[in-house]
């Protein structure tokens, strides 16, 4: 089952039963090397995570575990500029992140 770790809207149980149908298992652990950077998207502030190669530089939010097609559907859901990449967590997991590509 593919790891997805979300620091944004995906932690959120409305947006989860809106866009899988369920609410997500899941715990909390860190992005490491990576910052959290303010984005506009259509008039709205969100936030995406850049990778910077820092490793006191840390994001937190949960690692939600997901079925193929669910990633499918996350993917789907989130916009340019944000791209699926992989990352090691602080706890030692690797897990899928949308973020800047760089």
């Amino acid at each position: 089952m593919p790891l997805l770790f979300s620091y944004g809207t995906l932690q959120q149980p409305e947006i989860q039963i809106s866009l899988f149908g369920r609410l997500l298992d899941g715990w909390p652990d860190e992005l490491v090397g990576f910052e959290r950077l303010p984005i506009y998207l259509e008039g709205a502030k969100h936030s995406i995570v850049r990778l910077n190669g820092r490793s006191d530089s840390r994001v937190g939010g949960t690692v939600l575990e997901v079925s193929d097609s669910e990633l499918a559907k996350a993917d789907a859901y989130e916009p340019a500029p944000y791209k699926r990449i992989s990352a090691v967590l602080a706890s030692g997991t690797e897990a899928w992140v949308y973020g800047a590509h760089s």
